[in-house]
């Protein structure tokens, strides 16, 4: 059976990270997307299993063949999913997980209309604020930033297929690990490959 799409959205300080990662550690069907990136490697990086490391021209050229799904531009450097990848990914029943934005996720559900959308939510606005302060890394204006944009993709939120608050770990983990189970359980998903078991003759 072809695999199932997951795309995770956050604002910054929700803990997405370790929801995720916990996530993918408990379940061998998931596997993390790789994306395209113009970004050198960091040490210990490696291509094709971390990301797809290209030059900005390569990535140029598959943004003008339409072969990117998705891309956005961060800190200079340009990132984006291959749409070929992702159907062939999903032809062997591997099931994948993205961390997008919004827009990304939008562009992920035109092209997969299947696809799971998920957003992650602290258990109130001041939570953000102080997950992030907590930090201690960032810059005033950094902050600033990350702030707004959680504002603008919270009002995004209702678009969304499912909503998580992460205000206990264990219980957000519980609550994300039923929505890939109820994913995986859909009629429209599982029906076809099983029609023949019942209906053939």
């Amino acid at each position: 059976m072809e695999g199932e799409i997951f795309v995770i959205t956050a604002p910054s300080g929700t803990g997405k990270t370790t929801l995720l990662k916990s996530l993918l550690a408990g379940d061998s069907r998931l596997q993390f997307s790789i994306s395209y990136t113009t970004r050198p490697p960091r040490r210990g990086e490696v291509h094709g299993k971390d990301y797809f490391f290209v030059t900005p021209g390569e990535f140029d050229g598959l943004k003008a063949r339409g072969a990117l799904v998705e891309w956005v531009e961060q800190f200079g450097y340009a990132y984006g999913t291959s749409r070929d990848w992702v159907k062939e990914t999903l032809a062997r029943g591997v099931d994948l997980v993205f961390d997008l934005d919004p827009r990304g996720a939008r562009a992920i559900k035109e092209d997969f209309p299947h696809a799971t959308l998920i957003f992650i939510l602290p258990p109130h606005r001041r939570a953000l604020e102080e997950r992030l302060q907590g930090r201690g890394d960032l810059s005033p204006e950094e902050m600033a930033r990350r702030l707004r944009q959680g504002r603008e993709e919270l009002e995004e939120v209702h678009w969304y297929d499912f909503l998580v608050v992460n205000d206990h770990l264990k219980e957000a983990l519980k609550e994300l690990r039923a929505i890939v189970t109820a994913a995986r359980c859909r009629a429209s998903r599982r029906w076809p490959p099983l029609a023949p078991r019942f209906l053939g003759d």
